[in-house]
């Protein structure tokens, strides 16, 4: 994939006032890799699973979060910043073309450890998120490392995807979809997951419609041949049925919260294919 550096005017850049032992809540002994490798299968199973080392509560400790205000990173952390940047601008530019006036632009809220959200409190190893509350990505850049070491999902193309992915909540919070389906769910609990399942096959599919785009040409993002390859190999690693495995060493899948590694290759090749949201209907 190749990008080019922009103003940043995407980015909200939270690493100076975020951290502070965020990510030490409730490690339980794990050490950082293992605790990070927990991040990466809590944002791909939608469950925190910080809490089975031991911790997890919602509210902060008061050194939780710092204020410092000091970003300072290496450069392949920047590198890593602009990249977010111009993924942001080039997805955004493309749901601009495709809803007109409806679409609402939002940034990118970059933290280290953990941060208040709008959402309430969130630590890294809730994984990137996206809150309906304030309309806002959230990621801690390490995520990606994690990603990559953990699951095998190489690539900087498989890094534009999870950001894609989540900006696909956005639009699904612009078009009403996410309240009818918290509705849906609100007034039928037993088909809680099964509803979380659509909404998150239909974000892969949204992160799909804008890799269409993109490589047709994008303002800041142009693909090489390969990049599709490194999308799909990444939807694959996060299927619920592969993590399960990799957890539990079976499968349940009264426990999906996602979609199996099938399924998630499906809807985001189908936008990939298509570069058309009408053929993102998970719910039909």
């Amino acid at each position: 994939m190749r990008w080019t550096p922009g103003d940043r005017s995407n980015i909200e850049d939270m690493r100076g006032r975020s951290g502070g032992g965020g990510m030490a809540m409730g490690a339980g002994g794990l050490g950082v890799g293992g605790l990070l490798l927990l991040l990466v299968l809590s944002w791909a199973t939608g469950i925190d699973l910080t809490s089975i080392a031991g911790g997890g509560g919602s509210s902060p400790p008061p050194e939780a979060v710092g204020t410092s205000g000091k970003v300072t990173g290496s450069p392949e952390e920047e590198k890593l910043v602009d990249m977010v940047d111009a993924v942001m601008d080039d997805a955004q530019d493309t749901w601009r073309q495709l809803l007109g006036g409806r679409y609402e632009d939002t940034k990118a809220v970059l933290f280290r450890d953990a941060i208040n959200s709008a959402c309430g409190f969130a630590q890294a190893a809730t994984g990137p998120f996206y809150c309906p509350a304030d309309r806002k990505v959230y990621l801690d850049l390490g995520f990606f490392d994690e990603m990559q070491r953990k699951l095998g999902a190489t690539g900087d193309f498989a890094q534009a995807y999870v950001l894609a992915h989540e900006l696909g909540h956005h639009v699904q919070t612009i078009t009403g979809t996410e309240s009818q389906v918290r509705q849906r769910q609100a007034a039928s609990p037993g088909s809680r997951n099964a509803l979380s399942v659509r909404m998150e096959l239909q974000a892969d599919c949204f992160a799909g419609v804008w890799g269409y785009h993109a490589n047709k040409g994008g303002s800041r993002v142009q693909l090489d041949p390969d990049d599709t390859d490194e999308a799909l190999n990444a939807a694959a690693a996060i299927g619920d049925d592969r993590l399960q495995r990799m957890q539990t060493g079976r499968v349940a899948p009264e426990r999906f919260t996602h979609g199996t590694s099938q399924q998630r290759v499906e809807w985001f090749r189908r936008g990939m294919d298509s570069g058309d949201p009408k053929v993102c209907n998970t719910f039909q």
